[in-house]
């Protein structure tokens, strides 16, 4: 088959706009991930805070200060109605 070759109607396969619908979503993702990956290339990644670990044990001493209904979930899960030591 021809490219250049008329369809049924007479017009070529460009002069048809649902072959130009077909054709954007594709060219819509191949642009967008290019934009994504000049991103990811110019913009450093930044460290959250020097100090991470020191903070993550002053947190964990602050909760574990604290009573155990106020825990995070994962920590304090069934221990919310537990009665406060005197």
């Amino acid at each position: 088959m021809n490219p250049e070759a008329p369809t049924r109607d007479g017009a070529p396969w460009w002069k048809h706009g649902h072959v130009w619908l077909l054709i954007a979503g594709p060219v819509a993702v191949i642009l967008a991930g290019i934009a994504t990956t000049v991103i990811a290339v110019r913009s450093a990644d930044p460290v959250v805070a020097a100090d991470y670990y020191k903070r993550g044990i002053e947190i964990n001493k602050t909760l574990a200060a604290r009573d155990k209904s106020q825990l995070p979930a994962l920590q304090g899960r069934n221990h919310a109605a537990t009665p406060v030591a005197p």
